[in-house]
This record gives structure tokens, sequence and C-alpha cells, in this order.
């Protein structure tokens, strides 16, 4: 393997890859988010807690089924493209996000709610101004294991013709040019590593920024 072929495969195709994988991602976590932190919040509240026990089987058994699985049965309805791929990837990312959130608002103290309580907050706001910042840190953990999950396994997205990481992957895996196998491993290997690391600094920091905001009108 040359450094020439090393550079085209790792400068030349990679970015190209990048940007379709980093699309797979971004669709993916969005559509996760907008379904599973309103579902977990659902599923804490008084009404609906019974069912939360048989969701978070329903979605265990969701994640265990394999991602190929899914596209393949995906396939005749949705065709190729990226479609299937997220919709594989959805079903398989829902869980960390749903868990984290009733975890996080679950473990809100009894006697903080009963203050905000006493201070006339209706239960809308104590779940906006209280249990929620309160659980942020919980699901910002959630969602950031469901990231690293969907990156990784997004390499499956090149069987369906939706692009990304994985046909630079699949291509050295196929034919063994070993430039695009390192070129492609490393790259998305990276790509894991760094959306996990500046997801998990950019939320901590915004955070800290919103709930001291939301502190600020509280005392107003």
């Amino acid at each position: 393997m040359t450094w020439e072929n090393f550079r085209v495969a790792l400068f030349e195709k990679a970015p190209q890859a990048l940007f379709e994988h980093s699309m797979i991602v971004l669709v993916t976590i969005s559509l996760a988010i907008l379904i599973s932190i309103p579902l977990g919040v659902l599923l804490t509240r008084p009404r609906f807690k019974r069912f939360g026990l048989v969701i978070l089987n329903l979605l265990n058994v969701l994640q265990a089924v394999p991602g190929l699985a899914v596209i393949a049965l995906a396939l005749p309805i949705l065709g190729l493209g990226l479609k299937p791929a997220v919709l594989a990837l959805l079903f398989q990312s829902l869980l960390p996000i749903v868990r984290n959130t009733m975890a996080g608002l679950m473990g809100v103290s009894p006697d903080v709610k009963e203050m905000a309580r006493g201070m006339g907050m209706s239960q809308r706001r104590i779940l906006i101004e209280v249990e929620i910042p309160l659980a942020v840190p919980i699901i910002l953990s959630g969602i950031r294991t469901a990231t690293v999950y969907v990156v990784s396994i997004g390499t499956l997205a090149a069987l369906i013709g939706a692009g990304g990481l994985g046909n630079l992957i699949m291509g050295g895996l196929g034919a063994f040019p070993a430039r695009i196998l390192v070129g492609g491993s490393r790259t998305r290997g990276a790509h894991g590593d760094r959306v996990g690391a500046e997801f998990e600094l950019s939320g901590v920091s915004n955070y800290a920024a919103w709930y001291e905001g939301l502190k600020d009108r509280s005392y107003q």
C-alpha cells in the first residue's frame, strides 16, 4: 500500500462518505430524540406509568433484532436508499434515550417536587422547570450512547445504497485493497469518538446555560 493510494482513499473518497454518514446519523438521532423524550416523559406520568415496563421490554426486543434484518423487511416497502437505513437505525436507537429519560425523571427527589408544589407550581411547571432540568444530564447520556451506536452501525447503510463510510469499508472487504479499508475504518472510528466527545462537552455547557436561565426566570 503506497502513500499515494492511501492519500486518495483518506482525503478524496472519505470526505464525501463522511458527509453521507453524518447525514444518516443526524436524521436518525433527530427522529429518535423527537420520539423517545416525549415517550419517556409520558411513561413517568402517573396515568401511564403502568405501561413503562411493557414499552421498555418492547424496545429491548426491537434493539435485539439485527439491523440487517430490519433493512431486509423494510426494503419491499421503502426501497433502496436512506429511508430503510434510517428506519433500521431508529428502531435500535430508541431504547437508550427512553430508558435514560425515564431514569432521570424518576430519579428526581420527591422532596424537591414537594417544595415546588409548596411554591404554588402546577404539575406542568414542575415538569418543565424542575424535573426536566434535573434529568437533563442523564438524558444527554442516553442520547450520546444512541449517537455512538448509530455511528458504528450506520455502516450497514452501504448495503442498500444509502452511502456513508460503509461504502469504503465494504469495498475494502470485497476487493481487499488495504488503503480503502484502512481509510474507511479510521475515518469512522475518529468520527464516532469525535461525535461522542463533542456531544458530551457541548451538551453539558448548553445544559448549564439553559438551567441558569430557568433559575433566573423562576426568581423574577
